[in-house]
């Protein structure tokens, strides 16, 4: 057998077989094992789960991020432009904004409430009903049209650029697949198969890290990292991708990541992403009957600080690896080819492991896709039993709300499946979902930041904050469509004369957005109704507040959290 063979063996194919039936067998066993404790059908055991320890959070926060965009457009991206798309990812000290600030809001929410909230729930109890509608409409809107779609179109990539199988049968079996598993696992499920597969993933692409720097390297890996750099100083037209902020006009990444604004409108993107997405948000909110509030708030933040180390690492087991991979490509002795980008993990894993481990991290790698979107398709079933169904039908049994969580999964399954032919249609798929997101944060981050932070934006603004900004998202979403955003030349009066609207670049766009929102919350609530004292008494900075946060951290906490911001000054200092 050849140990080192660039393609998949028989004994790849094995462990893969072998390696998900046990994935498979261990998930179902705690699934069963939850069941019997449970002693019967319980809607928000099934959504949210129990309260999970600290190292299980961190593990599903970070599991639900990474999907096979990072497998596909991380390491394309890093392929193409260098480490410019880090912004994105270096955001470990944005998790942290989760657990020291907005946990503590949202379980003081439980406690007024009577039950585990939803993010519409918390604009319903700060603003208004219609306010908690939207962003439930929008969520699950961006969800299908944006997440499992894109989830399921890049793992079609991955799956054929590293299996060999046919682009629909990987894109419509993991959809299909992890449709299943989210219907029989809910929330238990999830976080399960979450702690499997993250200490595999994350070894898998070290390996992939690694023996990719030595091959370039010629048996070492700090000369593979020289030369890794050295050849991305060559790349874009010299000016280089080895580095995070492009400045100057002249060069060609500048309107892509312009300047600092780059900076600022991909911590607008991770602000909403992190503190106030369902998906990540849900990972934390279980907690066990008759648990201490600082207990829940203790398990929850650590859980958020492990998450913040976790989050340094794709930069690491996906960018840097499409780094290498182009690199390698242009060394015609290498023997390494990269015909598309979009390839440059899949094409790593298969050149650089030896047979053998292949299977193992494969394995990894889809219960990684599972993950992902089953966090996805089990947050628009919580999105529709928790905000559509039980206020309408209130007196249905707990079986009867899993049921219809089930129900919602499956009719998420079936549009994500519509949608794939459509996003094939719509060219780059990473910058596409990008710009979406660059639409949608803006309204999410000005409606919750004021929410919190202060007592005078009143119901009536955020209702008209969160309506104005995803109208003005989805006209500039137009625009884009039929602009090619922003690089067609229009003609009329009508195009001329808005040129600044559709031209401008898509995240000094997003930052400016985000500032008119912000404003116009501001202007409305001089001449709307105050909030009522029970609106804001759990959703803001009150005495409560101080003295249940205070009672939930140590030292250790905070030591634990500054190491999280060091590491990220660390990243943009090499890299500025």
């Amino acid at each position: 057998m050849d140990w080192n063979s660039h393609e998949f063996l028989w004994l790849d194919w094995v462990i893969i077989a072998v390696g998900i039936l046990a994935v498979a067998w261990v998930v179902w066993h705690a699934i069963r094992k939850d069941r019997r404790s449970q002693q019967g059908a319980d809607s928000e055991d099934y959504l949210f789960g129990k309260g999970e320890p600290w190292y299980i959070i961190g593990a599903a926060i970070f599991a639900a991020n990474i999907g096979s965009e990072h497998l596909v457009g991380l390491a394309g991206t890093g392929a193409k432009a260098g480490v410019g798309m880090a912004h994105w990812e270096m955001q470990g000290w944005m998790v942290l904004i989760l657990g020291w600030l907005f946990v503590p809001f949202y379980q003081l929410m439980n406690n007024k409430t009577g039950k585990i909230i939803t993010m519409p729930d918390f604009l319903k109890y700060r603003y208004t009903p219609r306010t908690g509608s939207w962003l439930s409409i929008i969520t699950l809107i961006a969800y299908v049209l944006t997440k499992v779609s894109v989830t399921a179109f890049t793992g079609g990539i991955f799956m054929e650029s590293l299996l060999g199988l046919p682009f629909w049968y990987g894109a419509i079996g993991l959809i299909v697949l992890t449709g299943i598993f989210t219907v029989l696992g809910g929330m238990k499920g999830i976080m399960t198969l979450s702690a499997i597969q993250t200490p595999i993933l994350i070894t898998g692409s070290f390996l992939v890290l690694f023996l990719g720097l030595s091959v370039l390297g010629v048996g070492s890996i700090a000369d593979g990292w020289t030369a890794m750099i050295d050849y991305a100083r060559t790349l874009n037209n010299g000016y280089g991708t080895n580095h995070m902020f492009h400045f100057e006009t002249g060069d060609p990444l500048y309107d892509e990541y312009p300047g600092f604004w780059v900076f600022i409108g991909a911590s607008i993107i991770g602000f909403w992403y992190w503190c106030t997405d369902q998906h990540i948000v849900q990972r934390v909110l279980g907690q066990r009957k008759g648990e201490a509030n600082e207990a829940v708030m203790k398990r929850a933040r650590r859980g958020s600080i492990a998450a913040g180390y976790f989050k340094l690492l794709p930069v690491f087991m996906f960018l840097i690896p499409g780094m290498v991979a182009a690199a390698l490509a242009a060394r015609p002795d290498s023997g390494f080819s990269l015909e598309n980008p979009d390839t440059a993990f899949g094409s790593m894993v298969k050149f650089v492991l030896p047979a053998g481990i292949k299977g193992v991290v494969t394995v990894g790698f889809i219960c990684a896709l599972m993950a992902s979107l089953a966090a996805f398709f089990n947050s628009c079933a919580t999105l529709f039993t928790e905000d559509f169904y039980k206020p309408v039908f209130k007196k249905k049994s707990e079986a009867t709300y899993v049921l219809v969580g089930r129900i919602a999964t499956v009719v998420v399954v079936i549009l994500g499946i519509v949608w794939i032919p459509v996003m094939m249609s719509l060219g780059s798929l990473y910058d596409y979902l990008q710009g979406i997101q660059s639409l949608l944060a803006p309204a999410m981050v000005a409606v919750f930041a004021l929410g919190i932070f202060s007592k005078k934006i009143t119901p009536k603004a955020g209702e008209v904050g969160m309506i104005a900004g995803f109208i003005i998202g989805m006209i500039r979403l137009l625009t884009n469509i039929f602009t090619n955003t922003g690089k067609n030349v229009m003609t009329g009066w009508l195009w001329e004369s808005t040129a600044w609207f559709w031209q401008t670049n898509w995240l000094i766009f997003e930052i400016w957005l985000l500032v008119f929102i912000l404003l116009l919350m501001v202007i409305v609530s001089f001449f709307t109704p105050k909030p009522t004292a029970q609106q804001i008494e759990a959703i803001t900075f009150t005495g409560d507040y101080k003295t249940l946060v205070r009672k939930s951290w140590n030292k250790w906490d905070v030591i634990a959290s500054l190491g999280v911001v060091a590491c990220c000054i660390a990243f943009y200092i090499y890299f500025w």
